[in-house]
């Protein structure tokens, strides 16, 4: 049987090591160990990328977008491979990305939804699958991996 669950933005903080502006995911909605996640993304005009990044009508970036994917991919693999900074010195990092794609731009005051799910492991290695969502359409997906290694 799987559990679901839901993690804030206070736990995420304890779980990655990522700090503004690089931190790019707002809360998980939906957890199931060893199966996928749910993230979610809130994207305020007030982000420091869109000042420069087709300024005038600005758009989130492509590599951001896929970023905040693999954040989310990251906390799947820390709640279920049990990690936590008290008891595991141990960091999750992005290896590869295949199969991108974009499919429509993200743009301020867009609530990007980044769907995770797991596909295989092999060792310290996990892949996954990937798509970002506004409003039920899918704006990215890709398929990459991760490697757990210590810190």
């Amino acid at each position: 049987m799987t559990t679901e669950q839901t993690i804030n933005i206070e736990e995420i903080i304890q779980q990655l090591p990522h700090r503004y502006p690089f931190l790019l995911i707002d809360k998980i909605i939906k957890l199931k160990k060893n199966e996928s996640v749910i993230g979610i993304k809130n994207v305020s005009i007030n982000e420091p990328f869109f000042t420069g990044h087709f300024p005038g009508k600005p758009i989130m970036p492509g590599v951001l977008i896929i970023e905040s994917m693999a954040q989310t991919s990251a906390i799947l693999v820390i709640k279920s491979l049990e990690i936590n900074n008290s008891n595991q010195n141990k960091v999750v990092y992005f290896m590869s990305i295949d199969k991108v794609k974009f499919r429509k731009p993200v743009i301020p005051g867009d609530q990007l939804h980044l769907n995770v799910q797991f596909i295989q492991n092999r060792g310290n290695v996990w892949k996954f699958r990937a798509k970002g969502e506004v409003d039920n359409q899918v704006v990215a997906e890709a398929n990459f991996s991760a490697m757990i290694l210590d810190k």
